[in-house]
C-alpha cells in the first residue's frame, strides 16, 4: 500500500498560482473543479511534466520532487500510469502492441504474458489483434487502461479519462479498475469537473478553485453537504439564498431564517449563531418537492404556495421554475409533471424538508 503527499507552489500567471497540500491514500482521490481551476497542471506536476517553483512530492518515503534539496525526478523514474482524455493509442498498432509499447525491456515471453492478464482483467483480451479504429469508444479505453497499468505503476493518473463515454460504460470500467486496485493498493488520482463522475468513483475528494484548495475529505460529506457557496455552486445546489436567522428553536434541533426580499421563512438545521446573523441557504432544485395542493400531516416542516412560472425539459427530468415570494427552480421526474398537470400559471405548493437546506458561507 502506497500514499502519495503533495505539498507544492507553482506560480502560473501573475494573477494565478497553484497552491496544493493534500494526502492521496491507496484508492480514487477525485480532484474536482471548474475548468481553469488548476486540476491538470496539478496533475501534471505530480507526473513530473511540469516543474513546481516549490514545494515536495513523495510517494511514501521516495522522493519524487523537492525544490529544496533540488530533488526532481523525470516521468518514468516516477513510476507513474498516466491517462489523458486523449487516449494518444498508436492507430498503426493492434491492442496488444499498445499495450506493450511500455514494456520494451522485457524479454518477448515475459511482455506477452503481462500484456495477455492486464488485457484479460479489463476485458478485451478478444480485441488484442485489433487496432484502435476496429473497436469501440469504450474498448479504446479499456486498452489505454491497460497499457497505464501494464508497467505496474506505483500511482495512477487520469485527467477526465472517460469523459466522452456513457454512464454504463463508465461504471464498468470504473468497476474493472477498483477491482484491480484492489490487489495492487495505489493511490489514482482522477481529475474531473462532473459531479456525477465525483459521487460515483470517488472515495476522496480534493476540490479546488482558482489553483487553491478549497475543501477535501469524503464526497458525501464535502459535495452533499457543501459548507461553502463556491462548493455548493460547484456541487449543482441551483437555489441560493441571502437570509436573516429570526429565531432559535433548540429544543427542536432547528432555527428560522427569513429570505431576504420577501415574506418566507424557512426552517433549517440549528448552528452555533444567533438571531439576526446574516448567512446563504442552499437548496438542490431535486430536494423540493412539489404538490397541486397543500400537503398536510407530512414530516417536511417548509410548506408554502407558489405559482409556476415556466417549465422546461432536461433529459429525463422537467424543470419548473417556481415564484413564491423568491424565485425557486424544481426538478421533477416527467411522470411526475403529467400526473399533476403542471404547466406555466398552475398554483402550486412547495415542500422543503428542514435537513435539504444547508447553511453555507459567502
Amino acid at each position: 500500500m502506497v500514499t502519495l503527499s503533495v505539498n507544492i507552489r507553482r506560480r502560473l500567471s501573475q494573477s494565478f498560482a497553484l497552491e496544493a497540500d493534500f494526502v492521496a491514500p491507496p484508492g480514487i482521490t477525485i480532484l474536482f473543479g471548474r475548468s481553469g481551476s488548476g486540476k491538470t497542471t496539478l496533475l501534471n506536476c505530480i507526473a513530473g511534466l511540469v516543474r513546481p517553483d516549490a514545494g515536495r512530492i513523495a510517494l511514501d518515503s521516495r522522493v519524487l520532487f523537492d525544490a529544496a534539496a533540488q530533488i526532481d525526478l523525470p516521468p518514468a523514474p516516477r513510476s507513474g500510469g498516466f491517462l489523458f482524455q486523449d487516449l494518444a493509442l498508436f492507430p498503426h498498432l493492434t491492442a496488444e502492441q499498445n499495450v506493450e509499447y511500455g514494456l520494451a525491456k522485457l524479454p518477448a515471453n515475459a511482455r506477452r504474458e503481462r500484456t495477455a492478464a492486464i488485457l484479460d482483467a479489463l476485458r478485451v483480451g478478444s480485441l488484442a489483434r485489433r487496432k484502435p479504429a476496429e473497436i469501440s469508444g469504450g474498448e479504446k479505453q479499456r486498452v489505454a487502461l491497460a497499457r497505464s497499468l501494464v508497467t505496474d505503476p506505483a500511482m495512477l493518473l487520469l485527467d477526465e479519462p472517460l469523459a466522452a463515454l456513457d454512464a454504463i460504460t463508465k461504471s464498468s470500467i470504473i468497476a474493472d479498475l477498483r477491482a484491480w486496485n484492489a490487489a495492487h493498493g495505489i493511490p489514482i488520482i482522477y481529475v474531473t469537473h462532473s459531479l456525477q463522475e465525483a459521487f460515483a468513483v470517488g472515495e476522496a475528494v480534493v476540490v479546488l478553485e482558482g489553483g487553491k484548495i478549497i475543501a477535501r475529505g469524503l464526497p458525501m460529506e464535502v459535495l452533499d453537504a457543501p459548507r461553502q457557496e463556491t462548493i455548493a455552486q460547484l456541487a449543482g445546489f441551483e437555489n441560493l439564498f441571502d437570509a436573516t436567522v429570526s429565531q432559535m428553536h433548540e429544543d427542536r434541533g432547528t432555527m428560522a431564517c427569513a429570505l431576504s426580499g420577501s415574506a418566507l421563512e424557512l426552517e433549517v438545521p440549528l448552528t452555533h449563531t444567533k438571531p439576526g446573523a446574516r448567512m446563504r441557504v442552499a437548496i438542490r432544485a431535486g430536494d423540493i418537492m412539489i404538490a397541486s395542493s397543500r400537503p398536510h400531516e407530512i414530516s417536511a416542516r417548509n410548506v408554502f404556495s407558489g405559482t409556476i412560472v415556466s417549465m422546461r425539459t432536461e433529459g429525463h427530468s422537467a424543470i419548473a421554475t417556481v415564484q413564491a415570494g423568491r424565485t425557486f427552480e424544481v426538478r421533477l421526474t416527467l411522470g411526475s409533471r403529467e400526473d399533476l398537470h403542471l404547466q406555466p400559471g398552475a398554483q402550486v405548493w412547495l415542500v422543503i424538508k428542514t435537513y435539504s437546506c444547508h447553511l453555507v458561507a459567502g
